[in-house]
C-alpha cells in the first residue's frame, strides 16, 4: 500500500504544481517528472514503487477494453466506410495541429508585448 500512496502522491503533487503555479505542462507529466528525480536522488527507492507500479500497467488495458469493443463490434461498417474514417482522422488531426499552432503564436506573441511593457 506504500507503494500505490506514494505513486498517488507524486500524482497529486503534479496537479498541485499545476493548478498553482499554472505549469505548461500536464499535471500528470509534472507528477512523474517529480517522481523521476526522487527516483535518481534516492529518495524514494524502486523496491517501494515496483509492484504497485507492475500491478498498474498490467492491468491499464482495462481502460482500452470499451474502445477495442467497439472498435470489433463495428469491424464491418468500418471496413465499409474506411475511406470516410481515414479523411476525417486525417482532416481532424491537421486541424488540430493549425489550431494548435496558431494559438501557440498567438500566445507567445502576447507574452512577448507583456515582457516589453
Amino acid at each position: 500500500m506504500l507503494g500505490l500512496a506514494i505513486l498517488f502522491g507524486y500524482e497529486l503533487l503534479g496537479y498541485g504544481i499545476h493548478e498553482f503555479l499554472g505549469m505548461p505542462l500536464p499535471a500528470n507529466v509534472i507528477g512523474l517528472i517529480l517522481l523521476f528525480v526522487s527516483l535518481t536522488r534516492g529518495w524514494v527507492k524502486l523496491e517501494w514503487i515496483e509492484q504497485p507500479a507492475r500491478f498498474l500497467l498490467r492491468h491499464m488495458m482495462i481502460f482500452f477494453a470499451p474502445t477495442i469493443v467497439g472498435v470489433l463490434v463495428f469491424a464491418d461498417r468500418l471496413g465499409e466506410e474506411w475511406v470516410a474514417v481515414t479523411a476525417s482522422l486525417a482532416g481532424s488531426a491537421f486541424v488540430v495541429l493549425l489550431v494548435t499552432g496558431w494559438m501557440t503564436t498567438r500566445l507567445a506573441k502576447e507574452g512577448r508585448r507583456d515582457d516589453e511593457a
